[in-house]
């Protein structure tokens, strides 16, 4: 038996392989790498009997669709995937006999609804329902994408073994497969916090999805097989929280200010700081309200709002949300675009009513 991972960028495409048998099965693989995949198989003389992907991505165009007209291999989804091409659909708790290899399913939904995990032998491929140490997982705010689902599906590993080696679809920081057991200690998603604590903590740092990304979801629901049936940047960690951002915005630094300061700021005389709010506008009128005199920009239209921002380049800014997280991001923003006196509310609109504002 043979396994190893056959892709020299982030996209991960796994290879089980029978040398007695001459077969090969391929997990999550990439349209890009089509011709390098049949090659693979004509070298080494295996038929391919089976592709599987683990969800419907939104980063790659599939080879599935692709493979399956070239090989006549069975290609395997969820039962909730949406490209028709699927010939074998799965669901959660099945065991497929493949080739020698045994292969258990768990339906683990969140990044999307019909992400699943395999555990073959010690291996536990995981998709992007689960990445490796501080890269915590994929993203749950493209289309289909739930945090609270995502938090059942990773209470569920409570029952698994430590032993269990962890292979995700995606390795954007040359991170290496660990243990299960590592990935409690080290990965923030494995963290325990209650299901609502979770929600927060992922609507924190949402941004929404990038167009081009919902244009990669509609070819693979269609089956695509041309390489180009959609746009894709190059080498951009796309499918982790926040990686659709422009190189270089979440290394950059920002500044903290205090509600007790921006209070006193505000009560001076003379010219106020502009205060720009990125929650979603619901939250305005929500629990904690809003300051008085806010410019609203949602933290997933900021980057396409800057223009509105150009008069305000050299002048106070304080960017504010609920707890301060997207506030970060939005002075990230800010400060690569050029914006020269940018803060943040520290622990945002929760310390601000916390202090009696």
């Amino acid at each position: 038996m043979v396994f190893k991972q056959l892709n020299p960028h982030a996209c991960r495409t796994y290879f089980f392989g029978n040398e007695t048998h001459k077969t090969a099965i391929f997990v999550d693989p990439v349209l890009d790498h089509f011709k390098d995949y049949l090659d693979i198989l004509t070298s080494e003389n295996l038929k391919l009997t089976h592709v599987i992907d683990t969800h419907t991505h939104a980063d790659h165009i599939s080879a599935g669709s692709a493979l399956r007209d070239a090989t006549d291999c069975e290609y395997i989804m969820h039962e909730q995937a949406l490209p028709q091409c699927v010939s074998i659909r799965v669901k959660d708790g099945d065991f497929l006999e493949l080739n020698g290899w045994e292969i258990q399913v768990l339906h683990t939904p969140g990044h999307t609804g019909d992400s699943i995990s395999l555990i073959v032998g010690d291996k536990f491929l995981t998709g992007d329902f689960l990445f490796l140490d501080d890269a915590g997982a994929g993203r749950d705010d493209l289309p289909g994408g739930d945090p609270a689902e995502h938090w059942e599906s990773l209470n569920r590993l409570h029952d698994l073994p430590d032993h269990l080696i962890v292979y995700p679809a995606h390795e954007y920081r040359e991170r290496q497969p660990s243990t299960l057991g590592r990935q409690r200690q080290s990965n923030p998603h494995l963290q325990k916090r209650s299901k609502e604590g979770f929600v927060q903590y992922l609507e924190d740092l949402r941004l929404g999805p990038a167009e081009w990304m919902k244009d990669v979801l509609k070819a693979n629901y269609a089956c695509a097989k041309d390489p180009n049936a959609a746009w894709i940047p190059i080498d951009v960690p796309a499918c982790e929280i926040k990686g659709t951002m422009d190189k270089g915005v979440n290394e950059t630094e920002v500044k903290y200010l205090s509600a007790k300061e921006l209070h006193i700021r505000l009560r001076a005389s003379g010219v106020k700081p502009l205060l720009i709010d990125v929650r979603e506008k619901a939250e305005l009128s929500g629990q904690l309200g809003h300051i008085e005199g806010i410019i609203h920009i949602p933290i997933g239209s900021l980057t396409g709002r800057l223009k509105e921002l150009e008069d305000y380049k050299e002048d106070d800014i304080v960017v504010i949300c609920r707890s301060g997280a997207r506030a970060v991001t939005g002075a990230q923003i800010l400060t690569k675009a050029g914006f020269k006196r940018v803060s943040v509310l520290e622990g945002g609109m929760i310390s601000w009513r916390k202090s009696g504002y």
